[in-house]
């Protein structure tokens, strides 16, 4: 029997420069390098476009991407979905540290 695939999904969302204005984004992120964008990790259960969607209308959302989100970037996140919940978990932190080690301003679900 083929095991299933799974259906959740990370995603990414940009978010507007002004997010560095809050002091609690500036201390999650001390290793932020100018020109890089600043973004949002998560996962979820529904399409990434719909989960954003979510967001903007305050929806269980983050404050950060209700406030400050631009657009989803897939090339960030689309290869990896869909997955089972317990990969898309770990894949969230994962992304996240990766996004980090290349200089981007994080903020994670």
């Amino acid at each position: 029997m083929p095991r299933k695939k799974g259906h959740h999904c990370v995603y990414v969302v940009e978010l507007d420069d002004r997010v560095w204005n809050h002091a609690r984004f500036r201390r999650a992120n001390p290793d932020w390098q100018l020109g890089r964008p600043f973004v949002y990790v998560g996962m979820t259960g529904l399409d990434p476009d719909l989960r954003f969607d979510k967001h903007k209308a305050g929806i269980q959302a983050n404050t950060y991407v209700r406030d400050y989100g631009l657009r989803l970037l897939p090339p960030l996140y689309e290869r990896f979905n869909p997955m089972p919940y317990e990969r898309a978990r770990e894949m969230e932190v994962e992304l996240g540290i990766a996004l980090r080690a290349k200089g981007y301003g994080v903020w994670q679900g």
